[in-house]
C-alpha cells in the first residue's frame, strides 16, 4: 500500500474500536466537571506515579522528551479550558481567553520543532524508525502556516445548556482540515510507525465530533482525545509499535514528501484565505473574529449564544448584523 504496508482485518477493527473508545471518553469527560476531574487529574497522577516510570521510560518508544512534553500540555490545555467552561469570570476575562489560542500554538510548535529535528534523522532512534528528508521541512513550514491562521479567540464563548462545552466560532472547518492534514503528515514524518492510530485515528476521533455533535468545539475535543491517547500510548507503548495490531508505515519517500506536500498546499490556502478576508473586510487578525460573514460562523454562534431575553432582543440583533458586514 502507498502510506502502509499490509492492513489486516484485524488491525481495521482495532483503528474503528480505537475511533469509538476515544469518542466515547470525550463523552464522558463533556457530560460533567467532576468526570473530567477524575479523568484529567486524578488519572495522570496515578499514571504518573505507578505506571509511566516504567512503561514510557528511556528506550522506549515513549520514552522522548516530546511524549512526555506532549501529554502534561495535553492535560494543561484540558483543565485550562475546563478552568474557562466552568468559572463564568474566566469565560469574560479576554486575558484568560488567550489561554486556548496559546496552548493550541505551543501544541503544534512543539511538533514543528520535532518535524525539524527529524530532517536530520535515520535509522531506528527512540525506538521509531525514522525517515528523515526534505519533507520535514515542508510540513514544518506548514505547522508554521497553521500557527499564525489561528484567530478569533477573543470570540470564544461558553455554551448554553449543562455541558458548558468551550465554544470558538471562528475556528471554522477549513481551518481544522488543514489542521488535520499537517498534524497526519507530523505524525507520519516523525513516528510513522504510529500513525495509522495517532494520526489518523486519533484525528478522526476529534474532527467527527467537531463536525457532526458538537460543532465550534474542536479544540476542546481534541486536547481530549489527545490526552486520552497520550496517556494510553504511554502506558502501553508496544500497542502501536509491536502489538497484533499495529501497522507499519510504508516508510516510501514518496508517500512522505506528497503527504507533507498536500498539507503544505492546503495551510498556504488558509493563509491565503485569510489575508483575502483581512484585507477585503479590514479585520484585525490579532483582536477581531475574521469569519462572521459565513453561514458556518452564524450557526455555531446561533447554537451556542446565551439567549437574549426579549427586551433586548432588538438591540443584540443590530450589533449581530453590524458584526457580519
Amino acid at each position: 500500500m502507498f502510506l502502509f504496508d499490509t492492513i489486516p482485518w484485524s488491525s481495521t477493527l482495532m483503528w474503528v474500536a480505537v475511533v469509538a473508545g476515544l469518542m466515547i471518553a470525550n463523552e464522558v469527560a463533556r457530560s460533567s466537571k467532576w468526570a473530567s476531574l477524575a479523568l484529567f487529574i486524578a488519572l495522570p497522577v496515578a499514571l504518573t506515579i505507578f505506571v509511566w516510570p516504567t512503561t514510557a521510560g528511556a528506550g522506549s518508544s515513549t520514552g522522548t522528551w516530546f511524549h512526555w512534553v506532549k501529554v502534561y500540555s495535553a492535560l494543561a490545555g484540558c483543565l485550562g479550558f475546563m478552568a474557562i467552561r466552568f468559572i463564568p469570570r474566566l469565560a469574560k476575562n479576554r486575558y484568560a481567553l488567550m489561554f486556548p489560542a496559546f496552548i493550541l500554538a505551543l501544541n503544534i510548535f512543539e511538533a514543528v520543532i520535532r518535524d525539524f529535528q527529524v530532517y536530520g534523522l535515520n535509522g531506528m532512534v527512540d525506538g521509531v524508525f525514522m525517515v528523515g528528508g526534505p519533507w520535514n521541512i515542508m510540513n514544518g513550514i506548514a505547522g508554521l502556516l497553521n500557527l499564525l491562521t489561528i484567530c478569533g479567540w477573543a470570540g470564544i464563548i461558553i455554551s448554553r445548556g449543562p455541558k458548558k462545552d468551550m465554544i470558538w466560532p471562528d475556528m471554522l472547518w477549513f481551518w481544522i482540515i488543514a489542521y488535520d492534514l499537517w498534524n497526519f503528515a507530523y505524525v507520519y514524518n516523525a513516528v510513522g510507525d504510529h500513525s495509522f492510530y495517532a494520526g489518523a485515528a486519533l484525528l478522526v476521533s476529534c474532527t467527527i465530533p467537531a463536525f457532526f455533535i458538537k460543532r465550534g468545539a474542536w479544540l476542546q475535543h481534541r486536547a481530549q482525545t489527545l490526552a486520552f491517547w497520550m496517556m494510553f500510548t504511554m502506558a502501553f507503548p508496544t500497542f502501536v509499535s509491536s502489538s497484533q495490531f499495529a501497522v507499519k508505515s510504508s516508510h516510501d519517500p514518496v508517500a512522505l514528501f506528497w503527504v507533507s506536500a498536500v498539507a503544505l498546499a492546503a495551510n498556504i490556502a488558509v493563509v491565503v484565505y485569510q489575508i483575502y478576508t483581512i484585507v477585503k473586510r479590514r479585520r484585525n487578525p490579532l483582536t477581531d473574529e475574521l469569519f462572521t460573514h459565513l453561514p458556518a460562523y452564524r450557526t455555531v454562534l446561533e447554537a451556542n449564544k446565551p439567549l437574549v431575553p426579549a427586551a433586548a432582543a432588538p438591540a443584540a440583533a443590530a450589533r449581530a448584523t453590524a458584526s457580519a458586514k
